[in-house]
């Protein structure tokens, strides 16, 4: 089976709604941050692996703690995933946290400052002619 086969896609797509499902509803540790969200779930071909892509927004110490907290609820979650999804073998999961929405951010700031920038030197120009 091919990486990218629609086979593959499709069983990223249900872990990873059977994952946000299982973050959002069913574990109760507090040290996952309420606004932890799966950005993406790549799932290996021979279905032994999944890497799970998580983005909480919140500062660093929170990010650590969901992580911490994720980490220790593996089994919970995998034995869940197992119930949920009907698969040849249940991957064991890796957390991996994504910082791809805090550096869209990031970019998105530093853009609108630039262009405000930009926007108040042609103001002055202007005056200036």
């Amino acid at each position: 089976m091919r990486k990218n086969s629609i086979k593959n896609t499709r069983i990223n797509e249900e872990v990873l709604r059977e994952l946000s499902g299982i973050i959002r509803g069913e574990i109760k540790d507090p040290r996952i941050h309420p606004m932890t969200s799966v950005v993406s779930v790549e799932v290996a071909p021979d279905l032994k692996t999944a890497k799970a892509y998580i983005s909480v927004l919140g500062d660093e110490q929170a990010q650590k703690e969901t992580l911490a907290g994720l980490r220790s609820a593996e089994g919970y979650i995998r034995r869940t995933l197992a119930k949920n999804v009907n698969l040849r073998n249940t991957p064991q999961i890796t957390f991996i946290m994504d910082q791809s929405i805090e550096y869209g951010v990031k970019m998105s700031k530093l853009i609108d400052e630039v262009n405000q920038t930009r926007s108040a030197d042609s103001d002055t120009s202007l005056e200036d002619a």
